[in-house]
């Protein structure tokens, strides 16, 4: 699938757009109902009345930001008006979402004139506790956040400028440190006189670069006293005395470039004639004014940063606004000003002088990132962005005056912070970076599947594995070129039907079966003809593929008993467990068996205590275990009762876990009811493992967390098996199957022992 394609369906898919509004109340009942709404609305309503700055009690207003563009300068695309910008308005809310849990109506005002936008924003001040203009073209863009500052009493920001502006500014300041450069002597030439580059100059300027050391450009070239042509009075106060006329000779013994213009700005040329260790932030996108690879065939010594992610250093405005809007809404400020735009450059650029934690290398591949000329500016990634910025910006607004609500502990607030970023995403992209590490091969029997064949796409593009096809080469082929799908070669297509080892395979199962009622000519058809899935095992077993991947086509029987048969379970087990992740907004529960054992005896629920422990450690989630009941300590007396009590205590004997049981499933996972009625409890706070006492329970218990309770579920995980085989549920989205591919990966590369 072609990128454009790619795109639409995935703005497209499902519910339309990237945006929903969910409620944070019930409204399942009368009650609630006449909570939510008439009559019991009447009171807050008339608490605001008398008291407005209760809406920040009882509205949604303090954590709400409104994303604004009239779309005439969006991204690379340009004036392409209000309606066409909406996507991209869109995607802003997400990601204030993603950082840093502040909710986004975006609104996209089909005007031109500034003075309408203005008044637009103005009427929206009740609903919001926040205004981020975007996409508003210069000079409009400057009048038009300039009015609104001193007209509203919260937060207004244009992120095309100062988002921008304070990621440069935290990179600049360290670059400078690299090359043993002082803010106050440097000479900054900036080409672009656009928003965000006038809003760079203007923040440099604040941390210490002198006006008169900088040179700005345009199109028509510098900008010098005297100039009328394409002027105006932001550019204005850029124009210096100079007798240079073109950004050619302003490069010349300059020690910063900054581009905010247009792809290939900069020339070989000008970055040879710069001082000594050159600083180029070419911030052009997509594309750079200059590509690292020809910065540094002309200067080994030129240190440079651009806003692709392909690239080290990416100025990425991710970093800013959605942390900056955290702390400011956190603290009601009535504005973010320069002390808070500093406080936040200055954040940014303490961050990158840290040790780089495993969580931020693993999201990229498993690089490992410390200070350096490569590593100037954080990842987006970082989930330490969220705990360092907001407090700063937090802090900045205090200091400054501007905080209407003021935070009386600095060190309870990062804790709070910290808890918004959900360990669940989290946990499924550090799964894939441990795959890409070491990509192993996936045999999928369902080889001719859609859905398998658009997953190997991701999974050939993405580096998580090494896709093997059971099928048709025809058919396939046929079915990728439909699709539009070109896995350059990236996967292997075998048809059983003609492979030369099928014969083998069918021998060495004859072997295995052979006083299992199996004859040779069975076999020979099962490995040739009948089964892909017993074909694919005996790939596994034979070690020509390191794992297997099955089930989109087929009911769970049909695909786990084959790998029974070919594969077997792992020395010293009494069984195969079966485990399914479940993946909640806030964290990960692993439930156990789901889909093996019937009624397991003590001995296999302890087993299945210890492998699901084993495999939550393999995905780096520290375990907690509830062996579940219908009974609390000793509360029940029945054999039911009994076997999780005796496997709760066989668990102690062979492995050091937080342990305990039997338990209510209530207990578990809710600290309070843990540390108030049973504060004797090993388990101190809620687990994150549930080992139910049969495959009845379990399964019904996942089944209605899926569908009821909001959960996406991960599995089902095979547990035990002698080699790594793993199961596809019937109804597997594309993204279901990669996940449960990278799964595969990471176990194979433990060898299935995890």
């Amino acid at each position: 699938m072609n990128k454009k394609s790619a795109a639409l369906e995935y703005h497209s898919t499902g519910r339309k757009g990237k945006i929903e509004v969910i409620a944070t109340k019930p409204c399942q009942t009368a009650q609630d109902l006449s909570l939510a709404y008439s009559p019991g609305v009447a009171e807050p309503c008339l608490a605001i009345e008398q008291t407005p700055e209760d809406a920040y009690q009882y509205t949604a207003k303090g954590n709400l930001v409104a994303v604004v563009s009239n779309g005439t300068a969006v991204l690379g695309l340009g004036n392409i008006g209000a309606l066409a910008g909406k996507p991209v308005m869109e995607g802003k809310g997400v990601l204030f979402k993603r950082f840093a849990d502040v909710d986004v109506f975006d609104i996209e005002l089909n005007s031109e004139n500034p003075d309408e936008i203005i008044r637009a924003v103005q009427l929206l001040e009740p609903t919001f506790g926040g205004i981020n203009l975007e996409d508003i073209k210069a000079p409009e863009c400057f009048y038009i956040e300039e009015e609104l500052k001193k007209t509203m009493n919260i937060p207004v920001f244009h992120d095309d400028q100062h988002g921008t502006a304070i990621i440069s500014a935290a990179g600049l300041i360290n670059a400078l440190e690299l090359v043993g450069k002082k803010i106050e002597d440097i000479r900054l030439v900036v080409n672009g006189a656009g928003a965000a580059a006038i809003a760079c100059a203007n923040l440099v300027v604040s941390l210490g670069v002198k006006r008169e050391n900088i040179i700005m450009c345009d199109t028509k070239g510098v900008i010098y006293k005297g100039r009328t042509e394409g002027m105006n009075k932001y550019k204005e106060r850029f124009a210096v005395d100079t007798p240079m006329r073109t950004l050619e000779e302003a490069a010349v013994d300059s020690d910063v470039l900054f581009g905010l213009s247009s792809k290939g700005a900069f020339t070989p040329e000008m970055v040879r004639t710069m001082g000594v260790n050159p600083i180029i932030f070419a911030m052009a996108n997509p594309d750079p004014e200059i590509t690292p690879e020809d910065a540094h065939k002309v200067r080994g010594d030129v240190l440079i940063a651009t806003g692709r992610s392909d690239y080290p250093n990416q100025v990425n405005n991710v970093l800013g606004f959605p942390f900056i809007f955290r702390g400011a809404l956190d603290v009601r400020a009535t504005t973010i000003n320069e002390e808070m735009k500093k406080a936040a450059v200055f954040a940014l650029a303490e961050l990158a002088r840290e040790e780089c934690p495993d969580s931020v290398c693993r999201a990229y591949g498993n690089v490992k990132f410390s200070f350096g000329r490569d590593y100037i500016i954080p990842k987006p990634f970082d989930p330490r962005a969220l705990m360092r910025v907001a407090p700063a910006i937090a802090k900045a607004a205090m200091d400054s005056g501007v905080a209407r609500q003021p935070i009386p502990d600095m060190d309870k607030y990062v804790e709070a912070l910290e808890s918004l970023q959900g360990k669940a995403k989290e946990t499924l992209r550090m799964i894939i970076n441990k795959a890409k590490c070491d990509p192993k091969s996936i045999v999928f029997p369902e080889g001719e599947n859609e859905k398998i064949l658009r997953a190997a796409q991701v999974l050939v593009e993405q580096g998580i594995a090494r896709p093997i096809l059971l099928g048709s080469e025809k058919k396939i082929r046929a079915t990728l070129q439909e699709l539009g799908i070109d896995l350059n070669g990236g996967v292997t297509i075998i048809d059983p039907a003609n492979s030369d080892k099928a014969n083998g395979y069918a021998d060495e199962f004859y072997r295995l079966r052979q006083r299992k009622g199996l004859t040779l000519s069975e076999s020979q058809r099962l490995m040739s003809r009948k089964s892909r899935t017993h074909f694919g095992c005996m790939m596994v077993r034979q070690g020509d593929a390191d794992t297997l991947l099955a089930g989109i086509d087929s009911n769970y029987a049909e695909t786990i008993r084959p790998a029974l048969q070919v594969i077997g379970k792992q020395e010293g087990l009494s069984s195969v467990h079966g485990l399914y992740i479940m993946v909640f907004k806030k964290g990960l529960y692993f439930l156990a068996d789901t889909t093996v054992r019937i009624d397991p005896n003590a001995q296999e629920l302890a087993e299945t205590a210890i492998l699901t422990a084993e495999m939550a450690r393999m995905l780096e989630v520290e375990p907690s275990v509830a062996m579940l009941s219908m009974s609390n300590f000793g509360s029940v007396r029945h054999p039911q009762v009994d076997k999780v009590r005796l496997a709760v205590e066989l668990v102690k004997e062979k492995e050091p876990l937080i342990i305990d049981g039997e338990m209510q499933a209530d207990t578990a996972v809710v600290t309070e009811i843990l540390q108030s009625s049973f504060p004797f409890s090993t388990l101190k706070k809620a687990a994150n493992i549930l080992i139910f006492p049969d495959l009845t329970s379990g399964n019904i218990a996942y089944k209605l967390l899926n569908k009821l309770g909001g959960a996406d579920a991960i599995g089902p995980i095979l547990m035990g098996m002698n080699k790594p085989v793993h199961i596809l549920q019937r109804g597997d989205d594309v993204m279901d199957i990669v996940n449960m591919a990278a799964i595969a990966v990471v176990d194979a590369q433990n060898n299935g022992r995890p």
